[in-house]
């Protein structure tokens, strides 16, 4: 097995290399695939959350200057336009994605807000994604010019502008739309989905690291651990799912008022789904994927989860526990090819009203309980970082079965994640790098610092 990894490993290195492009005669990403077979659609795109995983590779293996490219280039693409516009996303906010075109002899960058997506949606985590990779790079290379350069700093105030601002809201997360994250289709993931608040806290985390403690930078960084307290602490009490917590839940109480209420968002005992009273395990618990007035979205998202697990947004306790559902279920959850999206998947009549019918998100496909092998490194991450080492190892076995042998795929159908997706992309350059990076990171255990945080000292405490 060890040979057959180490194989895969050398085409994976030689894949991602290919999948470079260049701006100028300058190496700024990565395609989002390589499939000669299909029409090309958005996958000849650098889609800045898809880079990510590219870019750590790249930052482990010495090759830092990709990396500080794309930072400048999508720096240069972020929206400061101050208009106000219905029609117009606001100022700091960064693009899902740039192509590179040529014109009248020349180059350049064409950048997607959500403009040319499907369902025309904003993406909410390439802000997050783009501080978190600027921290990842100041920390791999001691390079702290490029973060403490004044168009840098206004760039990460321009994104703490969006995110910090005053809201019609109690709640110290973000409301975000549909479509606006990982899952970019209707999933049923409106409100306050966890991978954002996992992402934001991160990236809040990270722009405190990176901003410059003068006068105007102390400011924000004053109002972001303002956020950080109240967000840590609805996040581990409020999100928080184990045994104990769903038989507290079915017995709540519901149309309580006041302080003393205890089941604050008024969630209904009858909507604990079937499925959780016998999937949940006796040992373990999760973060619920969703939260808000009357309503809790008990599935598993797991990259939500991952991350809560990296960035400590999760307790200690809360993250042995999260690992130890991943182990108590791994046929469910990592199954064939890791990981699942979400668990379970939705199916009949609430996957019609919840997808809208859409034939892409069916039952065990794409983000609707699908498998995909881009998960293999926050899934080794999260796992290295409790201590369980060897179930990173077990993982990347899986994976390294079919990979190759399948192409690349960009994602596996099935309970098990035994079939390629039906709509899969072949050579999907996320899903190569992720194999890298997975690798990389049990072989380099430092390098975990670069996407990781310890427990949070700094922050306003609010009950924590």
């Amino acid at each position: 097995m060890a040979k057959n990894i180490e194989t895969l490993l050398k085409q994976g290195r030689e894949l991602l290399d290919k999948s470079i492009v260049y701006y100028r005669k300058q190496a700024v990403g990565t395609v989002a695939a390589r499939d000669v077979g299909a029409d090309a659609l958005n996958y000849d795109q650098c889609f800045i959350r898809d880079f990510i995983s590219s870019a750590l590779v790249f930052l482990i293996e010495g090759k830092p200057e990709i990396v500080r490219n794309f930072l400048i280039q999508t720096l240069a693409l972020q929206r400061h336009d101050k208009r106000m516009d219905c029609y117009e996303p606001g100022p700091g906010l960064m693009p899902a994605s740039f192509k590179i075109e040529s014109k009248s002899g020349g180059q350049y960058l064409t950048a997607d807000f959500g403009d040319r997506a499907i369902g025309r949606v904003p993406p909410i985590d390439s802000s997050f994604w783009w501080i978190i990779l600027l921290r990842a790079y100041t920390k791999a290379t001691g390079d702290e010019e490029l973060a403490r350069r004044a168009e840098f700093q206004e760039g990460i105030q321009l994104i703490l502008e969006m995110c910090l601002v005053s809201r019609f809201e109690m709640y110290p997360t973000l409301l975000v739309p549909d479509g606006s994250f990982t899952i970019d289709r209707r999933m049923g993931v409106y409100g306050h989905p966890l991978e954002i608040q996992a992402l934001f806290y991160t990236a809040l985390r990270a722009a405190r690291e990176l901003l410059i403690a003068n006068e105007i930078g102390k400011d924000y960084i004053d109002g972001i651990n303002k956020r950080l307290g109240p967000l840590i602490f609805h996040i581990r009490e409020y999100y928080w799912l184990d045994l104990k917590r769903l038989n507290q839940i079915h017995r709540y109480k519901g149309e309580e008022f006041g302080e003393v209420a205890v089941n604050k968002f008024n969630i209904y005992p009858e909507s604990i789904p079937y499925w959780l009273t016998e999937w949940m395990p006796d040992k373990g618990g999760y973060l619920a994927g969703n939260l808000g007035p009357g309503r809790m979205d008990f599935r598993f998202f797991s990259l939500g989860n991952l991350l809560s697990i990296t960035s400590s947004l999760a307790t200690e306790a809360q993250s042995q526990a999260i690992v130890d559902s991943i182990e108590r279920r791994w046929d469910d959850l990592v199954g064939r090819m890791p990981m699942k999206i979400c668990f379970p998947a939705v199916e009949g009549l609430e996957w019609e009203i919840i997808t809208g019918c859409d034939p892409k998100n069916r039952p065990w496909s794409y983000h609707n309980g699908g498998s995909w092998p881009v998960l293999l490194w926050p899934l080794v991450a999260a796992l290295q970082k409790t201590g369980r080492t060897e179930w990173g190892e077990k993982a990347i076995a899986i994976a390294a079965h079919n990979l190759a042998e399948d192409g690349w795929p960009e994602y596996y159908d099935g309970k098990n994640g035994r079939l390629v997706g039906k709509a899969a992309r072949k050579y999907q350059t996320w899903s190569i790098a992720g194999f890298l990076l997975a690798n990389a990171l049990l072989e380099n255990p430092h390098c975990l610092d670069l996407i990781s945080f310890e427990e949070d000292t700094e922050a306003v405490g609010c009950g924590i």
